[in-house]
């Protein structure tokens, strides 16, 4: 496995994310969320409830995936070493979120659907988020809509700032966010089909019939939805099934949409030259902090996506 000293998480950021984030923070209400998210939320509560409640991984427990986690943490050069939790859930998922004590959670359900190359790729995911900085702006996100549809204004005056529009950008970023991971697990692993195969296997794999699912199948079936967006309607479905359409916003990509992207740049002279050990190198300071930042057309572009998402929901309600 390759080994990336020194690079920071620019080298292989994706540009839609640093995008998204940018037009994120360029909407009202950022900075106030910022403070009330500094102000009211610690790490502590969450890192006392996995002591007590799930294992956490070291060398003699789970050894195998303490020895692979250390192997990518080393690799994609992340200091200090984040916490592993496994948690005791037959949902196939795991996560990343911390700032100051970093950590990530990975259910059961994943270790006992994947192969030990596969699981490093997940671990190599989370870890990509870490490296990113993403892990402050994902709990900001999670608190700020917890707060505001649970407490409101009465409590941490925020309820006149958490508007559908920020709402939305935040679950924007969350999405483009992914992508970047994706590209860490594939600089770890150094095996798309291996990156790729794991997406599979989240998306629908079964022990039982493992061996009657088809990598080759999941990328047709890849470029088959991306060919959907020669019809315009299509389109339209897609914004509006990430935006809530079927009763809630979606935080991640579609499977299929993630292989597309990762599947381009596995190709490129900037994955290839990353390969090589030519990248930008810096302190693992991630790319997230909350100050606020200029505007640019990414916020422009952004408003213009949220005036189309209403314009659709207003569509819908008129028709029912």
């Amino acid at each position: 496995m390759p080994t990336y000293t020194g690079i920071s998480s620019e080298a292989f950021r994706h540009p839609l994310d640093r995008q998204a984030e940018q037009a994120l923070r360029n909407l009202p209400g950022f900075d106030l969320i910022a403070r009330k998210f500094v102000e009211f939320v610690y790490e502590r509560p969450q890192l006392v409830y996995l002591m007590g409640n799930t294992i956490q991984v070291g060398p003699r427990q789970y050894s195998t995936i303490y020895q692979m986690f250390r192997e990518c943490v080393r690799d994609l050069d992340i200091y200090p070493e984040p916490a592993l939790f496994v948690e005791q859930n037959p949902q196939a998922n795991s996560y990343a979120l911390g700032q100051e004590h970093p950590y990530i959670v990975i259910n059961t359900g994943i270790l006992d659907l994947l192969n030990e190359a596969e699981i490093r790729a997940v671990l190599a995911h989370e870890l990509g988020h870490i490296k990113c900085g993403h892990t402050i702006l994902i709990q900001m996100a999670m608190w700020a809509m917890s707060a505001a549809s649970v407490i409101g204004e009465l409590t941490f005056g925020i309820g006149n700032f958490v508007t559908q529009a920020l709402i939305y950008a935040f679950f924007e970023w969350r999405r483009k966010a992914e992508l970047s991971a994706d590209r860490a697990a594939l600089l770890v692993i150094d095996d798309l089909d291996t990156v790729m195969s794991s997406m599979m296997k989240l998306s629908g794999g079964s022990n039982k019939y493992a061996n009657e699912c088809s990598l080759k199948e999941f990328i047709k079936q890849s470029e088959n939805y991306q060919a959907l967006d020669e019809d315009g309607l299509n389109q339209v479905y897609k914004f509006l099934i990430y935006n809530g359409a079927q009763g809630m916003m979606l935080t991640h990509p579609f499977p299929v949409e993630r292989v597309q992207y990762l599947r381009q740049w596995a190709t490129s002279s900037e994955y290839q030259e990353i390969r090589r050990g030519n990248y930008q190198r810096s302190p693992a300071a991630g790319a997230v902090n909350v100050n606020a930042q200029t505007s640019d057309t990414e916020a422009e572009a952004l408003r213009r996506k949220i005036e189309e998402l209403q314009r659709e929901i207003d569509k819908r309600k008129q028709s029912e």
